[in-house]
């Protein structure tokens, strides 16, 4: 099932056709097995990041001039959107391509967007951003890891936690404080001497998502390696955090459509008292409640959408959906869950692997206590 109409803004054929090219992608490349490895081994297989750049499923709304696609958001939105739909939650192709790219892509120059967008592009590198400390989580203030200046170049020391793609990423925005305030510096972790990965981390859920801790002990970075100047990332965070949190918000609403569509298929067909569950009425008032804010959370997310492509995005619009889609995502598929019964709770039914996975929905990209801050902050 689909929730609510096609907004005008992707009714243009170009986007049928790349939703088209990224479902078949996911049929080929992410097949039940394939996934259920995935989430056995904790990371999604190298070969399949390189399938997907091959696809042009890799940085599409990075300019062609950079090994982009061209396209814009409205092209990571489907991505979302499709691997939702597929189960994918975990596979950090959404962080790779809509936030560790466009950092690069806005602040970088000329020289480093030539560096690393194309290879980002094809797979070769898959990028990561380090925000997160063991002290620093919402609060990017507290961020501890230091850039000092050694000569004509930089001592980078510090510990991250919470990375995603931290196991296979070999390119690195890390957010760092150096004398003039916090500042992006980009690293290629390829045989870089005091770069270590400390425990790929085991969650509760998004088990093929690679999420790692990672050790930065007096690494050497060149000025290139800036993105932008020192004491420029922080408001460089502030730009771009509401399209992360847009991100979130459209991850959310593709669990939503997910969890009631397997849910409708297991009421359907699953009987008790001599007829289908669906054919209860609590059964019908319940799902009814569930497609009606899932219709909600999906108009409001192309609302954001649309914003966004006119640069009308602000934080506390971008916060609103986050909070309030991942909040709502979560209300849903405890509610499909329950509609299962017990076979709810036995993971070889998707509900139970989507009641795991997005349960972190209100907690990471900022928790929904600071959402709610800034909205406050715009009464």
């Amino acid at each position: 099932m689909t929730l609510g109409t096609t907004p005008a803004f992707m009714l243009d054929h170009e986007f049928e056709m790349f939703d088209t090219t990224v479902g078949r992608f996911l049929d080929q490349h992410a097949s039940s097995d394939a996934q259920a490895r995935w989430r056995h081994q904790g990371c999604v297989a190298r070969t399949a990041w390189e399938a997907a750049g091959r696809a042009g499923l890799l940085c599409p709304s990075i300019p062609v001039e950079y090994g982009g696609a061209g396209g814009d958001f409205r092209h990571d939105a489907i991505i979302i959107n499709r691997f939702g739909l597929a189960g994918c939650e975990g596979w950090g192709i959404p962080l790779h391509n809509a936030i560790v790219a466009h950092y690069i892509l806005h602040y970088g120059s000329e020289e480093q967007r030539q560096r690393w967008l194309p290879r980002m592009a094809t797979g070769e590198l898959i990028g990561a951003i380090a925000m997160t400390e063991p002290g620093a989580g919402s609060d990017l203030r507290s961020v501890k890891t230091r850039l000092v200046r050694d000569g004509n170049g930089y001592r980078l020391s510090g510990a991250k936690t919470f990375i995603t793609n931290g196991q296979l990423a070999d390119l690195i925005v890390v957010v760092a404080t150096a004398d003039a305030g916090h500042t992006l510096v980009v690293i290629e972790t390829d045989g870089l001497e005091g770069f270590r990965r400390g425990r790929k981390l085991d969650k509760m859920g998004l088990d093929m998502g690679d999420t790692s801790e990672l050790f930065f002990d007096d690494v050497r970075c060149e000025a290139a390696q800036i993105l932008g100047s020192t004491g420029e990332g922080f408001a460089q965070l502030m730009a771009q955090l509401p399209q992360e949190r847009l991100i979130i918000a459209l991850e959310c609403v593709a669990i939503m459509e997910r969890a009631l569509t397997t849910t409708l298929d297991y009421v359907r067909e699953r009987k008790a008292f001599g007829k289908a569950i669906i054919d209860f009425q609590n059964s019908q008032f319940k799902l009814a409640e569930v497609k009606t804010k899932a219709v909600i959370a999906k108009t409001f997310t192309n609302h954001c959408i649309a914003l966004h492509m006119s640069g009308n995005l602000d934080g506390s619009t971008a916060s609103m959906a986050k909070y309030w889609c991942s909040d709502t995502a979560c209300e849903i598929v405890d509610a499909c869950l329950q509609l299962h019964g017990g076979y709810g709770y036995m993971d070889e039914y998707p509900i139970s692997t989507m009641y795991r996975d997005v349960r972190v929905k209100p907690i990471y990209g900022g928790t929904n206590e600071i959402m709610k801050m800034l909205i406050a902050r715009s009464l």
